[in-house]
């Protein structure tokens, strides 16, 4: 047997234990959610919570129910794109508020801003499942959140809220090899962290400063067909990270001036192009997860 067919052989034997391993895990996760009877879903349309609600819908039906939380830091076209996925596969989604802008901690955009983001919506589905008796609360954590300090992850942990995807292994590589066998169009979709990730650490979230960063960000998606941008709110000063294939013509000076005047409306009197782009913290599944 010659070199390259016993690599060959190889290549197919790490795939076919890949896509075993992944198979089993799923198996892990649906008997997970069968044992959690009628379970609400922290959903928020990104490719985690997007394939947990599938997930449960397939495995417990009307006894599974997504919960999207409208507020300041989601901007309307991701709220928009979520309700839209869950209605293509005819997945209940209920729509409540949340009001983290009136916890001072959360304003104050310390390190653990996301813990009380997390606690204000996980005592929200508490109280919901209080109301209309629904057993288990989830959200879409996975393994590799374990790898980063996730201070969301504390307050589900103090709320009980349960971790399916986390509990069955699941890494975020194996989520997206899910969600593109579920034909989940989100499967290669980059983390979308909410908007007040935009806002450095100490600077205080406020409604004008995210309503600014959304409305940003809006308008170059529009204006230059742009799939990622991340508008990062430096006071007087708007730093931009796009896809590195996009970054040299926004670098262009005439490009540049008009991304100023785009976002000179908003408050904005200085634009970077940050020549390092938008770093995606994750790979996409290779092929060999695939069915």
């Amino acid at each position: 047997m010659n070199e390259r067919v016993a690599t060959s052989l190889s290549r197919g034997d790490a795939s076919r234990a890949a896509r075993a391993a992944l198979e089993e895990k799923r198996r892990r996760l649906e008997a997970l959610l069968r044992s959690f009877r009628r379970t609400l879903i922290a959903y928020s349309g990104g490719v985690d919570s997007a394939v947990l609600l599938v997930e449960a819908h397939r495995v417990l039906g009307v006894d599974a129910l997504g919960v999207i939380a409208e507020s300041p830091s989601l901007p309307r076209s991701e709220l928009d794109a979520a309700l839209s996925l869950a209605s293509l596969r005819g997945i209940a989604v209920r729509v409540i508020r949340t009001n983290e802008m009136d916890r001072e901690r959360y304003r104050e955009n310390g390190p653990d801003r996301c813990y009380h983001c997390k606690t204000e919506l996980f005592e929200r589905l508490e109280r919901l499942a209080g109301e209309e008796g629904w057993d288990t609360l989830a959200y879409g954590a996975v393994t590799d959140d374990l790898a980063d300090v996730r201070p969301g992850m504390a307050a589900a942990e103090e709320l009980r809220v349960r971790a399916p995807l986390l509990e069955a292994a699941l890494s975020k590589v194996e989520v997206r090899a899910l969600a593109r066998s579920l034909g989940l169009r989100v499967w290669d979709k980059p983390q979308s962290a909410c908007l007040a990730s935009r806002i450095p650490r100490g600077t205080p979230v406020t409604v004008e400063r995210l309503r600014q960063v959304e409305l940003g960000e809006e308008a170059l998606r529009e204006r230059f067909g742009l799939r990622v941008v991340r508008l990062r709110h430096e006071g007087w000063k708007a730093r931009i990270e796009v896809a590195a294939d996009d970054i040299p013509r926004l670098a262009e000076p005439a490009t540049n001036r008009v991304i100023l005047s785009l976002l000179n409306g908003l408050g904005f009197t200085e634009v970077e192009i940050d020549p390092r782009g938008y770093r995606r913290p994750d790979p996409l599944p290779s092929l060999d997860l695939e069915d």
